[in-house]
């Protein structure tokens, strides 16, 4: 969602000469000092979907529950994933409640088919039903109710007047240091607060230059962070974006994609926090201008070939004929060269 003021044209695709689709987007780069550079409207308000769940696992580690819960930096990985209900992540979550005497049951996420093609192919065989833990956000509600029972609080965590949901909207507002637009309901049934795309890469800047040594928000956020680069299996998994650059990235940048083509990035090295947000929703939009960015920022190869995978290029059809090009925007390539 947008406010109406003009965005950048960033991605398009053009066959037999003539442009086909165009995608336009907002983006920000935010440094120790401020803004360092933006593209649309940094101040668009948006709802930054499952980007963000990093700021919403980090009552969970800020307060102790993730300690005193005995968490691993896989499970914190896990909290802030988008998975693909691969067995891996079928498996490291029923761990995970097991461990705190809980059970899928516990969950609100709701259920849906794996994305994982195995897993989605083994159900179909065994005559098996999805359950909550196939659903790509359990591995958050798995983090939702570790905090939920060190607060001691009731089970209906997903609802907005809930302590850990008024947790997650202060925390919100402390790192975007926004006061939130207001809130809808994410695909996985918690709530999601709007900010300002400034607001949220402000709060990725804030990750990126968070160190071990600093407060106990710091170390939080250097724990998530870390977690998310040690293990990018974990945040989404085979074949997807933010596991495929993270990797090609040498687990230096922790990043997250959001539904409706939303992305964050965290530099640590160079201490810069990025938000992008494509207005209609593409995802290979934002994919490839992600990509452009993490290139020109200089923390990926754009030469490497999970780079290549989603930078524009050459679209080919099933016979291997070139039907296409999917470019940068002229104004947009302008900014990256």
């Amino acid at each position: 969602m947008t406010n109406g003021q003009k965005a950048q044209p960033m991605i398009e695709l053009w066959r037999g000469g003539r442009l086909e689709s165009a995608h336009a987007g907002h983006a920000v780069i935010w440094g120790p000092g401020g803004m360092v550079e933006a593209w649309g409207d940094p101040e668009t308000v948006i709802y930054p979907r499952s980007s963000c769940k990093m700021i919403q696992a980090l009552p969970m580690v800020e307060s102790g529950a993730a300690d005193a819960a005995g968490l691993a930096p896989r499970h914190l990985a896990l909290s802030c994933a988008s998975h693909q209900g691969a067995a891996l992540h079928v498996a490291e979550t029923a761990r995970w409640l097991a461990g705190l005497g809980l059970g899928e049951a516990d969950l609100r996420c709701g259920a849906h088919e794996p994305y994982d093609r195995t897993e989605r192919d083994r159900l179909i065989r065994a005559g098996e039903s999805p359950c909550q833990l196939h659903n790509n956000c359990s591995g958050k509600h798995c983090g939702f109710v570790t905090m939920t029972r060190h607060m001691g609080a009731g089970p209906e965590y997903v609802e907005l007047d809930h302590p850990l949901q008024r947790a997650i909207r202060q925390v919100t507002e402390e790192v975007t240091q926004e006061t939130v637009a207001g809130h809808g309901v994410d695909g996985c049934s918690a709530p999601n607060f709007a900010h300002s795309l400034a607001g949220l890469a402000r709060a990725m800047q804030a990750f990126a230059a968070a160190r071990d040594t600093g407060s106990a928000r710091q170390k939080a956020m250097a724990r998530l962070r870390e977690a998310m680069a040690q293990h990018p299996e974990l945040v989404a998994g085979e074949g997807r974006a933010c596991t495929e650059l993270m990797r090609a990235m040498g687990g230096t940048v922790a990043i997250k994609t959001g539904a409706e083509a939303v992305f964050v990035a965290m530099i640590p090295q160079l201490g810069l926090g990025l938000a992008l947000k494509i207005v209609d929703g593409a995802t290979r939009a934002s994919e490839a201008a992600v990509v452009a960015l993490l290139a020109r920022i200089g923390v990926l190869d754009a030469a490497h070939p999970l780079a290549q995978k989603r930078l524009p290029g050459t679209q080919r059809n099933w016979r291997g004929l070139e039907t296409g090009e999917l470019r940068l925007a002229a104004g947009f390539a302008g900014a990256l060269s």
